[in-house]
């Protein structure tokens, strides 16, 4: 079995477009699973076509309630409140849900035990069929945490199914940037593979990624989508790559062909197999199903 995470240090680099790609060609005999583990924008669904089969709450924090049955009135939770949670209004107090960071000082501290912590619904979580295996999903709702927790949650819900399955591999389309729920999506892996794009902010946040797969000592790959834009930044890349040791697995080329494919809500390998972007991103495939056998040499093959 073996976990491929698929992240960009930046949004709009054209990861989750790749992760569609992958899944047309791993095919699927029903054991592959399939994670959209962007979970504050996921979009992965639109190019797979799911149905969703099963859909569940997500509770991520609490935030404090009063009882103003037993609120005698004193303002100590709005004292000790260093967010500026508590309101007072015609001499009541309530707690603005926004505001409310969930530290749970005002329970300790209220006189009158009249505070309580509250869980509350953070967003949602979808099992979901797609033509190429098991998918999961979810959906974080605005202004809400715990993003590294649903990510967690989907990946292990995930794990469990590919187990469960006799499956052999597990393709996860990680979310842009470095942040909680990128590491989150790491937990796991045996390998990341970095979609980067030649410009300068790609470069930039290329390194920060780099940076993160060697910190938590997760193997990484590259491959470089629309190279042909800037040909000097490509050479910085493919530079950097070679510095660090870090195998390049191919280049994509600018291809208007990849939006005519997202408009049509399906891969682009589907869409138009013959397509430039296509054999670029076919060949990476390849090398990847190679790779992957030589990091794990009794690894089943996850050409189905």
């Amino acid at each position: 079995m073996s976990q491929i995470v698929i992240l960009s240090g930046k949004g709009g680099t054209g990861k989750t477009s790749l992760s569609a790609s992958f899944a047309h060609l791993a095919g699927s005999n029903g054991g592959n699973i399939l994670v959209d583990a962007d979970v504050d924008a996921a979009n992965l669904e639109l190019l797979l076509k799911a149905r969703r089969v099963k859909e569940v709450p997500f509770t991520g924090g609490a935030i404090a309630v009063i009882d103003q049955n037993t609120c005698s009135g004193c303002g100590t939770c709005r004292d000790v409140c260093r967010f500026e949670a508590v309101m007072e209004r015609e001499g009541k107090f309530t707690v603005d849900p926004v505001a409310c960071d969930g530290c749970a000082a005002c329970v300790y501290t209220c006189p009158e035990e009249a505070i309580k912590m509250e869980e509350q619904q953070a967003g949602m979580w979808y099992v979901s069929e797609t033509d190429y295996g098991r998918f999961y999903h979810a959906h974080l709702f605005p202004a809400q945490e715990n993003s590294g927790k649903l990510v967690a949650l989907i990946k292990r819900q995930a794990q469990d199914a590919l187990e469960e399955l006799g499956g052999n591999l597990t393709l996860v389309d990680g979310p842009p940037g470095i942040g909680c729920p990128v590491i989150s999506a790491i937990s796991g892996a045996d390998v990341l593979l970095i979609v980067t794009e030649p410009s300068v902010a790609g470069i930039h946040d290329l390194k920060r990624v780099l940076r993160t797969a060697e910190y938590f000592e997760v193997p990484a790959w590259v491959c470089i989508n629309k190279v042909d834009l800037y040909p000097g930044g490509a050479e910085q890349i493919k530079a950097l790559c070679a510095e660090k040791q870090i195998p390049l697995l191919g280049t994509i080329p600018y291809d208007l062909t990849i939006p005519r494919a997202m408009t049509a809500g399906e891969p682009v390998t589907a869409f138009a197999p013959e397509s430039e972007a296509s054999r670029a991103i076919t060949d990476i495939w390849d090398k990847i199903q190679r790779r992957l056998k030589e990091l794990s040499p009794a690894m089943k093959t996850i050409h189905l």
